[in-house]
């Protein structure tokens, strides 16, 4: 699934980012590669996803979560 069908306060596995190669190496700077748990905190009207991800929290763009495939960690839950 993309990262924009996903539920806040769920954790997710990051499957695959399908982004542009300058955008895709700047979140793999941020920590977020392929296998990574992120936590998905908040869902804004806008389309933005604020996620939670190595301990640090990020907004992410609409057009920039619709590039991110992700995978359910069987309902975990984190909403530190």
């Amino acid at each position: 699934m993309r990262l924009t069908e996903t539920n806040p306060g769920n954790q997710y596995l990051v499957e695959e980012i399908q982004l542009e190669l300058a955008t895709k190496r700047r979140l793999e700077s941020l920590g977020m590669t392929e296998g990574s748990k992120i936590n998905v905190m908040r869902k804004k009207r806008n389309g933005a996803v604020i996620i939670k991800i190595r301990g640090t929290r990020f907004a992410l763009g609409r057009e920039i979560v619709m590039g991110i495939k992700v995978r359910d960690r069987a309902g975990k839950r984190d909403l530190s």
